[in-house]
């Protein structure tokens, strides 16, 4: 079975330029079929404070009001996602910027309102494969931005890690899928001072430890879960790693069951 790359981004890798297009050189590098997953969180928060809105996260999940789906919209599907389809074109990687509106891709529901209410964020119910199957058939590289849409107009904020392992799921069908979620750091370290204490493996078994020292934290608590849940559902791989290293076979830290 032919195998397909997915690949996450976020962070600081967006927000520095030089850092993106480091990662952008090393991602063109990947041969074969490959979809880029992206965030941007940071730069939400950068233009709601400019704009007078207040950014309120909770257990590392941005809380999303009808201001910021607004900021969201305008800097994920627009600034960030045309800007690394143009970075990528650069490279003579045939791009094409979706969200989860576009063509169907990623349809979700407003998240129930329970201990918390996260406002316009959606939790994916159905990912269209058949469309992504036809893009990267026809030698495009789809560049995902974490928007979704509830089918009845209602554009919706999505955790842009949950969207990779949904991809993972069902993309599954068709490849041999690994997922690599991809940040400034060269996988996932014991300890944030030490850029040598990266952990090689990372198994469902140690979560709650790491959880507990600090290891994994805020926004690490979400991309751990989804990287579970991403191998129990059809990833043959799942590993975090840095950005000079996303063409690698088996870069940073490896998750295993």
């Amino acid at each position: 079975m032919e195998t397909l790359e997915i690949i996450k981004i976020g962070g600081k890798i967006i927000s520095d330029d030089q850092l993106l297009q480091t990662f952008i050189s090393s991602f063109s590098q990947i041969k074969g079929a490959k979809i880029l997953v992206h965030g941007g969180g940071r730069a939400a928060t950068e233009l709601s404070a400019i704009l007078g809105i207040k950014t309120k996260m909770m257990h590392g999940r941005r809380v999303t009001d009808k201001e910021t789906l607004r900021v969201a919209t305008m800097v994920y599907a627009g600034l960030i996602n045309k800007s690394i389809v143009a970075k990528l074109q650069a490279q003579s990687c045939q791009a094409i910027g979706l969200s989860g509106a576009d063509g169907n891709l990623i349809q979700s529901h407003k998240r129930e309102v329970t201990d918390i209410d996260y406002g316009y964020v959606g939790d994916i119910d159905q990912v269209n494969d058949s469309l992504l199957l036809s893009l990267i058939q026809d030698a495009y590289t789809p560049v995902i931005c974490p928007l979704t849409h509830d089918s009845r107009g209602q554009l919706l904020n999505t955790n842009a890690d949950t969207i990779a392992a949904k991809l993972t799921q069902a993309m599954s069908k068709h490849y041999e899928v690994r997922l690599k979620y991809c940040f400034e750091y060269n996988g996932v370290l014991k300890d944030l001072e030490d850029q040598s204490s990266i952990l090689s493996t990372v198994s469902s078994a140690d979560i709650k430890t790491y959880i507990k020292d600090g290891t994994f934290a805020n926004g690490m608590i979400p991309k751990a879960e989804n990287a579970f849940h991403a191998l129990q559902h059809g990833a043959s791989q799942v590993n975090i790693c840095g950005i000079e290293h996303v063409h690698e076979a088996n870069p940073g830290t490896q998750f295993i069951i």
